[in-house]
């Protein structure tokens, strides 16, 4: 019979929220495979598990994935876990689950921390249905491209963001996104400096504006688009509209508005007439 690989959430910052189950199985695997051993070290000293780690992150998982599975085969148990959290959301993992499903391989799941569900379950904004969407990109033009794409999702949107870019991706929220749309940041969740900041997008970054605010892991949960974003154009939209409408006749330039900001057509094109008008 072959192992078990058990996906295995370890604390986002409180080492209590570690669960009886998940100490019981770091201490009985062979094995724990781990996004970074010295991290991982940490938290098995202070419970004093003494179970071997080998690491396992985005640049050596597809070249020791082989051996795992191979050690999964010969019926050894081995825990995967992330820095922090539940491991393959926004962390490593994904190539040898993938792997092991693949190789007949029993995947058990043991739940526990995620920071992004606990921010949506502490923000108040709806919760019933929802995208996780991870990190954004680390340019403020790919970031703003990717923003655009979710302008008009109805869902609540939940984001991760970095102490260093966090500012950058608030500008760029304000420069996509309606100015009174619902914004949760969540910051340093269940560790010392934790805050939860109930803000709109474009009040984000004054709520941010404090140095020390800016330090630490960032959610954000975004609220979704109402019905009536499908009825009005945003500032960003109707700049580059007007922007093309310097360069190209009042067809094209409403076509390639329509590709680049994912705006509805007859809203563009009724704009486009009104701004040719003045």
């Amino acid at each position: 019979m072959t192992g078990t690989l058990y996906v295995l959430a370890t604390p986002i910052g409180h080492l209590h929220d570690l669960s009886r189950r998940a100490l019981e199985i770091l201490g009985r695997v062979d094995l724990i495979a781990a996004e970074d051993t010295r991290h991982c070290r940490g938290l098995l000293n202070h419970y004093s598990i003494t179970t071997p780690t080998v690491s396992l992150h985005d640049h050596n998982e597809r070249d020791r994935t082989p051996t795992l599975i191979e050690r999964l085969k010969q019926g050894e148990e081995i825990a995967l876990v992330s820095d922090a959290g539940t491991p393959l959301i926004s962390d490593p993992g994904f190539v040898l689950v993938q792997a092991a499903h693949r190789a007949g391989v029993t995947v058990s799941p043991v739940p526990g921390p995620c920071a992004a569900i606990a921010a949506l379950s502490a923000a108040g904004l709806p919760t019933d249905r929802f995208a996780f969407e991870g990190f954004p990109p680390r340019t403020s033009s790919a970031r703003q491209s990717f923003f655009r794409r979710l302008l008009r999702e109805p869902r609540t949107l939940v984001f991760y963001e970095s102490s260093h870019r966090i500012m950058a991706c608030l500008r760029d929220l304000a420069t996509v996104f309606p100015g009174d749309r619902r914004l949760v940041i969540a910051k340093e969740l269940t560790k010392i400096h934790e805050r939860l900041i109930p803000t709109r997008v474009g009040e984000a970054q004054e709520a941010l504006d404090d140095p020390q605010l800016q330090k630490g892991e960032f959610v954000l949960v975004l609220e979704g688009a109402g019905a009536e974003a499908h009825d009005r154009l945003t500032e960003e939209q109707r700049r580059i509209l007007q922007l093309l409408l310097q360069e190209c006749s009042l067809k094209s330039a409403v076509s390639l508005a329509e590709k680049i900001t994912g705006a509805r057509k007859k809203l563009l094109y009724e704009e486009a007439l009104h701004r040719k008008a003045k």
